[in-house]
């Protein structure tokens, strides 16, 4: 067996669902479930419609590569979207991927140049450094162990914004970092990483040598239309660089469009990246099926569902935050649909608790986060909240979450 796989920690829903083992939530509510960021906003008909009418492409093996239409497609929503320079080259700088989890995993693996001379135990001082946000999505330090890098864990917090200082980090830090995973709108607080933070983030890779894989599959759930947040490609645009050098970036369209079933994204940025990406997955054998890429197509190629995707989101925050105040410390995020809120207890024992007497789920924010060398756990006192019920639902939440906490 691999031998980082021991390094491997249980993921936060396994952690959840043995601290709410046994628990006995009161009988007269119904569960309202803000524990898991699944969007439950009804997926596109005409998507639907699309899926369903291409159910013949069963019979043919896709390439890895995506077709050119779906390439195509994405190519110019990233130009539109982000106001690029040029339109990405999609023979080289976009790549289909089934889903950002899978693609984010499997980057790490492609990308981690882990040094011969390395035990296979990633806990020594010369193990190539794979930095990431903290909280973070743990899919980031899997990816890591697994390619026999060390992750390290950079400190967001109310400090900082809830986005990783990077001026704060050590130069030797910056020395045996490989990679750096960064999340803009950021899970779980929401917050996002401004473009000039970003210019700074690619001067440091060029100075360092690293490259910068940049998570953004929440990055068209945002509040103001007029001011969307901006991508680690947008950066690279304003600042003349064209070919994305060491710049790599990650959507998605399950929160996008509310499609988490289609397992549908993309990779786009560095060109001699993403081939050598794209080689390893030929070999592993992870091509999106020619359907899944018709209706993607549709998708991308539409904006007017996710403008009202927003607009639903926008108004379940509306609904919660002005019962939430006053009695939870929570703010809005800058973007996406969680809320990060502070507890006036322990967060897994508050977690117990409100399943119990009120019969809502929501994530310790321990549980998302790791203690750093100073024996503090930045998720520690918070709790996760996803606002993807029904509006209804998350404004009953709010409502009995008050009394939850007025009672403690």
């Amino acid at each position: 067996m691999n031998p980082n796989l021991q390094h491997l920690q249980p993921y936060p829903f396994q952690k959840l669902r043995q601290l709410l083992d046994g628990v006995r939530p009161e009988p007269t509510l119904s569960h309202i479930d803000l524990s898991v960021g699944e969007p439950k906003h009804p997926a596109p008909a005409f998507v639907q419609q699309t899926l369903a009418n291409a159910l013949e492409k069963l019979s043919a093996y896709p390439g890895t590569q995506g077709t050119v239409e779906l390439r195509t497609t994405i190519a110019d929503w990233l130009q539109r979207r982000f106001h690029l320079n040029t339109t990405p080259d999609i023979t080289r700088e976009v790549l289909p991927v089934n889903g950002t989890r899978e693609a984010l995993f499997a980057f790490a693996q492609c990308v981690v140049n882990q040094n011969p001379d390395t035990d296979t135990n990633t806990n020594t001082d010369t193990a190539p450094l794979v930095l990431m946000p903290n909280p973070f999505y743990q899919i980031y330090e899997g990816a890591a162990l697994l390619a026999g890098a060390t992750p390290h864990y950079l400190p967001c917090t109310a400090d900082t914004g809830f986005n990783i200082d990077f001026s704060a980090v050590p130069a030797e830090v910056w020395q045996r970092c490989q990679l750096i995973y960064i999340c803009s709108p950021g899970n779980p607080a929401g917050a996002v990483i401004p473009t000039e933070q970003l210019k700074q983030l690619i001067e440091l890779a060029d100075t360092y040598d690293f490259i910068i894989a940049s998570d953004e599959c929440y990055s068209e759930i945002y509040f103001d239309d007029n001011t969307p947040p901006p991508s680690l490609l947008q950066a690279c645009a304003e600042l003349g660089r064209d070919d994305y050098r060491r710049c790599v970036v990650f959507h998605s369209l399950s929160k996008r469009s509310n499609l988490p079933g289609l397992r549908s994204g993309f990779v786009a940025g560095d060109g001699d990246i993403l081939s050598q990406f794209l080689q390893y997955r030929t070999y592993h054998g992870c091509a999106m099926p020619i359907h899944h890429q018709l209706a993607s197509i549709a998708a991308w190629n539409d904006e007017d569902h996710v403008r009202e995707n927003r607009r639903l989101y926008r108004e379940k925050f509306a609904a919660v935050l002005p019962i939430l105040q006053g009695h939870l410390k929570v703010s809005k995020p800058d973007a996406g649909f969680y809320l990060w809120a502070e507890t006036p207890i322990a967060d897994d024992q508050f977690t117990r608790q409100l399943l119990t007497e009120q019969h809502i789920t929501v994530v310790p924010g321990r549980y998302l986060a790791r203690t750093d060398a100073n024996q503090l756990n930045p998720g520690e006192n918070r709790i996760r909240m996803a606002l993807v019920a029904p509006v209804e639902q998350c404004q009953e939440a709010a409502e009995r979450l008050v009394r939850f906490v007025g009672n403690l």
